[in-house]
């Protein structure tokens, strides 16, 4: 692992002096996707840094070159593109492309970004060098987890395979799928930034505990678990990007984004700064009481700095609730997602056939020469390096020692679900194989 690099120094440098925003109109276009390509080796080689514990080259290229803001606002600006053009494009009825694999490209830059400042925020010169733009990235951090605890009573989105009439339906359903995975994500991300609680902006902690109120948010998070369910009788935990099945003997260890929400909510409630100023009203002591059900000495065991949360509570469940603040504060307020909206106004029908005439409607030459691009930045070596676990069938999730042989991307448990997933991958695996030989 340790000797495994994707990027050299002065190529990881460039790559980072060049990242740019992009408008909405532009997104999947040349420029674009080469900056995507960029974008998922730093990803790639900052897991792989990480990994091997051999310091942090990337975090630190980003904060020198100060980088984290415009990383914020491309991850906005993808998100807008998925909620407002990307739902006017699967409407078209003149749009039927024969190969989705640009879209899904604008769709996994998001879970991309995400990525990259999952890995890079848990160091606190990062959340200081997003300057006002963590005010943004704290309202897309509450969009997500508010939006996983209102999906959390149905469930998370399945991962069973199921035929759909078009390919358009299929990419909703993945995008359906990566949205589950970026809204954990975006849970990380926002407790490393509580991490920096006591350095915060006032405007950012007000917005925090006032205008978002995220310690009532992360209680509901924790009542529902919405990376926790029931399959058959048993406790399976999402992880990984995978659904695992718990074993009795594990069922009460502490899962890690639980321990990401009791952290989140330790250094809201407890560090000086935010206790100044979060008002304990009385529907915020009512839903904060309800942890004191949770704190078990098994949880205390695992996270031992839970019991001075426990001291906390039981000191609120005994002091009157105190009544809602009015004072008039002047603060700032983000601006990345209504300066978005407010420059493309108007223009969401325009954007989404401006790009399926010049974007997403690639000859066949074209997407060729992407395959290789592509299997160019996802190295096989590297890959395997940064996965977390055994890879896993395509089909039926069981563990795989068999890889297709013709693209060398997807892996099975046996020839049955192979054949079984044909159907699906079919497509993506010629384009693959065609892409290696065009090299």
């Amino acid at each position: 692992m340790g000797d495994l690099e994707l990027l050299l120094p002065g190529e990881a440098d460039v790559l980072v002096r060049g990242l740019r925003s992009f408008q909405l109109r532009d997104m999947g276009s040349r420029g674009w996707n080469q900056q995507h390509e960029n974008l998922e080796k730093l990803n790639m080689q900052a897991i792989l840094d990480a990994t091997a514990s051999q310091g942090e080259p990337i975090q630190e290229l980003l904060v020198t070159h100060g980088k984290i803001p415009t990383l914020v606002e491309e991850l906005i600006a993808v998100e807008m593109w998925k909620q407002k053009v990307f739902p006017v494009l699967c409407k078209l009825e003149d749009f039927k492309p024969q190969n989705t694999f640009p879209i899904y490209m604008v769709l996994h830059h998001e879970a991309s970004i995400i990525n990259l400042l999952e890995t890079v925020f848990f160091h606190k010169e990062v959340c200081e060098s997003a300057e006002d733009t963590v005010l943004d990235l704290v309202d897309y951090c509450h969009r997500k987890l508010t939006l996983l605890v209102a999906q959390s009573g149905r469930g998370a989105p399945p991962e069973e395979e199921s035929q759909y009439s078009s390919p358009m339906q299929e990419l909703q359903k993945q995008a359906e799928l990566m949205e589950f995975e970026i809204a954990l994500k975006a849970l990380s991300v926002l407790r490393y930034i509580t991490d920096c609680v006591d350095s915060l902006s006032l405007s950012t902690l007000s917005r925090m505990l006032s205008t978002h109120n995220l310690p009532c948010l992360l209680v509901e998070l924790l009542e529902h678990s919405p990376w926790s369910r029931r399959e058959g009788g048993k406790l399976q935990q999402f992880e990984s990007g995978r659904w695992h099945t718990v074993t009795p003997s594990e069922q009460q260890k502490l899962s890690k984004l639980d321990g990401q929400v009791w952290i989140a909510l330790y250094n809201l409630l407890l560090s000086p700064e935010a206790r100044a100023r979060y008002c304990l009203t009385s529907f915020a002591k009512g839903q904060l009481l309800k942890l004191r059900a949770f704190l078990t000495d098994t949880l205390l065991d695992q996270l031992p700095n839970l019991s001075d949360l426990q001291g906390f509570l039981a000191h609120l469940a005994l002091t009157e609730a105190q009544p809602p603040k009015k004072d008039l504060v002047l603060e700032q307020i983000p601006e990345i997602w209504e300066r978005l909206e407010r420059e493309n106004k108007g223009k969401w029908q325009a954007i989404a056939k401006h790009q399926l005439r010049h974007v997403f409607s690639p000859s066949e030459q074209d997407l060729r020469l992407q395959a290789r691009r592509w299997a160019e930045t996802y190295r096989l070596d590297v890959l395997e390096a940064v996965a977390p676990e055994r890879p896993r069938c395509a089909y039926c999730s069981a563990e795989a020692s068999k890889r297709c042989s013709r693209c060398q991307n997807e892996w099975y448990c046996c020839r049955e679900c192979q054949v079984k997933h044909w159907e699906k991958h079919g497509k993506a695996c010629v384009l693959a194989a065609q892409g290696d030989r065009a090299k």
